[in-house]
């Protein structure tokens, strides 16, 4: 049975990281089933009971757990513990709590650092190339406005980089056709991580890529006359085909989608159309990030792009979504020249200005 004096305290913690620390639902719903995993361990026990002892027996219950018939996944013990010990060391500051929670106890609650390297460690995704969304796009044959906005949002994923979220509730008067800028705010509706603005500009990776989002914005404002408060890429008009039954789709209506859901069909049916592989909507943030990068010949050039990408720091970047596959680091190294007289190497001088420029932007954030 659930405790109450437990209940009491575990609301006033969710409170606490709604209104003071801007959580999300989602986020606050991984910590309860987190505390709520504890709490079936220790059958509802006090949370103030909580000990050294009884840490270790809950890390090594929670390592014999299964899911489906598997064993649970290091990753998931690994989360549930890391939110367990945010919420207790919460709780160690309380009234009522202060003298039985001991800071000690809650460090137990830790898995060995082999095991969280292995977990927290960057991992490589897989993404589109340019080559690949030329050809996706290039596939798309142009028949309906249904056609026109498929093709434009794939272009414009890439070159954006921006989360899908963000991109299905982003106003067409948050983009400007000339300068490539995008306002990412949420007093528009555009829905960004953390509820942080964000101002970037579509980063020209290939022309054809960018004509065909600047077609489809001066169409939807010129030929639909949807105004600056329309979404840049409305959902579908879904309309009963004439003398039938069945219901057809060849339009676009001024409304926003209320889930990146269909974003995600259009991916999918539009890669299996022209037999090629699907990938995700976020990938396309990971590729666009990989290129960019790859672009960059000043750490101040690299700072730039980590801010278009709404990261205030740049080791978010570079070690998150910058990660060089294994392919690629054995062409990087290929092309440098290692040896001690080799005309490539860098002088001592270049160094230390690099450093002092990476130690600069790393300050400013």
């Amino acid at each position: 049975m659930p405790n109450s004096k437990n209940e009491k305290v575990k609301r006033r913690y969710f409170g606490f990281l709604k209104n003071a620390k801007g959580y999300a639902e989602a986020t606050i719903w991984a910590i309860e089933k987190a505390i709520w995993k504890y709490e079936e361990f220790s059958k509802f026990a006090d949370l103030a009971d909580f000990s050294q002892k009884r840490a270790v027996a809950f890390k090594e219950w929670l390592l014999s757990q299964q899911n489906q018939g598997k064993p649970v996944t290091t990753a998931t013990v690994y989360h549930h513990l890391r939110h367990l010990k945010s919420f207790l060391t919460w709780l160690s500051d309380q009234p009522g709590y202060k003298s039985r929670v001991k800071p000690d106890a809650i460090s137990y609650l830790t898995l060995d650092k082999k095991k969280v390297k292995e977990i927290t460690a960057s991992k490589s995704v897989n993404s589109p190339s340019l080559e690949y969304v030329r050809k996706l796009t290039d596939s798309i044959d142009i028949k309906t406005e249904i056609d026109r906005r498929d093709r434009a949002i794939i272009a414009f994923l890439l070159q954006s980089g921006m989360r899908d979220k963000a991109v299905i509730t982003l106003p067409m008067g948050c983009f400007d056709p000339i300068t490539f800028k995008i306002e990412q705010s949420p007093k528009y509706g555009v829905d960004v991580k953390f509820g942080k603005p964000v101002i970037s500009r579509l980063l020209n990776f290939d022309d054809k890529l960018i004509k065909y989002v600047l077609e489809w914005a001066d169409y939807l404002k010129n030929a639909k006359l949807f105004g600056d408060t329309a979404p840049l890429f409305p959902r579908s008009k879904v309309i009963q085909a004439p003398n039938s039954l069945s219901f057809e789709s060849n339009e676009v209506e001024p409304v926003f989608w209320s889930s990146a859901g269909p974003l995600r069909q259009i991916l999918k049916e539009r890669a299996t159309k022209a037999g090629l592989p699907y990938f995700y909507p976020h990938s396309y943030r990971h590729a666009a990030i990989k290129l960019a990068t790859r672009r960059c010949c000043t750490p101040e050039q690299m700072k730039a792009v980590s801010q278009n990408f709404g990261h205030e720091n740049i080791g978010t970047t570079l070690l998150t979504y910058g990660k060089i596959e294994q392919g690629r680091v054995d062409e990087v190294l290929d092309g440098i020249d290692f040896s001690s007289d080799s005309d490539q190497a860098v002088k001592d001088e270049q160094i230390d200005k690099m450093i002092l420029e990476l130690r600069r932007l790393k300050g400013s954030k």
